[in-house]
Formats: C-alpha cells, structure tokens, sequence
C-alpha cells in the first residue's frame, strides 16, 4: 500500500455492515499511515454483519453531527444491505456524502454501499461497479456499469464485493495520496 501518512480518512458506516467491507479498509487504511475514524448516526458501537450472521460491534469515533468533511481527505462506505438501505434514507448522511464529492475528494463505495452515491446524484455518466444485485439501480441512475474489482472514475473508487478488498484498499490508498480530483459534468 503507498504511504498516505497525513491523510484523514471518514469510514460512515451504521448496524449492519458487512464486516470486513468496514475492518479490511479500516485497517489497511490505519497501517498506510491514515488516521480513520468511524462515523456513525449515534454514539457508542455500531454492530457488523458477518456472512450470514450478526458480526462484532466497532467503536463509533464521531457522530454524523460531529464529523465535518472538511476535516477530512476522502470518505469510506462499506456495504452489506442493512447498512447503506438504513443510511440512505437518512438526508444527514446523504448531504455528507455530497459534501465529500462537492469538495473533489475521494469517495470509496463498496457492494451495496453504491446505493448512497445513487442518492447523493453522485453516479450519472461515471463509471461505477458494485454487488451485481444493484447493477439495475447504478444503471438507472445514469451510471456505466461495469463487472470489475475495481472500478475509478475521477476519484470515485467502488468495488462489487469482500473478495476485491485487497485492490478496492489499494486503489483507494492511490487514490488519496493522489488527493483532489478534477471533475466533468455529467
């Protein structure tokens, strides 16, 4: 991973992550040199779902209402289906992602996280990947689908799913280091 010693890092995540979508980034993130914190709708721990089951909780480092994406270089969003439905319904969370994108930085979305960038307007006329279940979506909302592990576009970084986390992580960390993103119109 290239060193992004320096870089502050938001990881927004709620109950029902899938579990290593959040801990593989976080991790990998924290080792590169980035300081990451958890955001979360409440205090407290947020819990993970692992597979097939309920996973372990992780620690929520600030509240939406206390994290300001100026304070930060790019934003995290993990997956799993329960978390990015639960937060995408919440316009706190949606104006954070818009915030990140707005402002030219790095946003990683992966597996079903995608449905935030969906409703954050942020996919039109990108190209995108995520969990194939949402491909209908991603496409109807403008977006130029593709089956890849990792997919960029103007510092928009997605991934469909746990096994492409290696290079979702990596392609992220370049893509921090590298820092603003110039952006075309849709």
């Amino acid at each position: 991973m290239q060193d992004i010693s320096g870089k502050r890092v938001a990881i927004l995540a709620t109950h029902g992550f899938e579990q290593s979508e959040l801990e593989v980034p976080l991790t990998k993130l924290r080792e590169a040199g980035a300081e990451v914190h958890v955001v979360s709708l409440e205090r407290g721990e947020i819990k993970g779902w692992d597979e097939k089951d309920w996973g372990r909780p992780v620690p929520v480092d600030r509240t939406l209402d206390e994290a300001r994406p100026e304070d930060y270089d790019a934003l995290v969003l993990p997956g799993g289906q329960i978390n990015p439905d639960l937060l995408r319904v919440e316009q706190k969370a949606i104006d954070f992602v818009k915030s990140f994108w707005t402002d030219r930085k790095v946003i990683g979305a992966i597996c079903h996280a995608p449905w935030l960038l969906v409703e954050a307007g942020i996919v039109k006329g990108r190209r995108v990947t995520s969990y194939h279940s949402i491909k209908t979506d991603v496409m109807n909302a403008g977006g130029r689908w593709e089956d890849s592990e990792v997919v960029t576009d103007q510092g928009l970084v997605t991934s469909r799913n746990p096994g492409d986390l290696d290079a979702f992580c990596e392609k992220l960390a370049e893509e921090i280091r590298e820092g603003r993103h110039e952006r075309r119109a849709a």
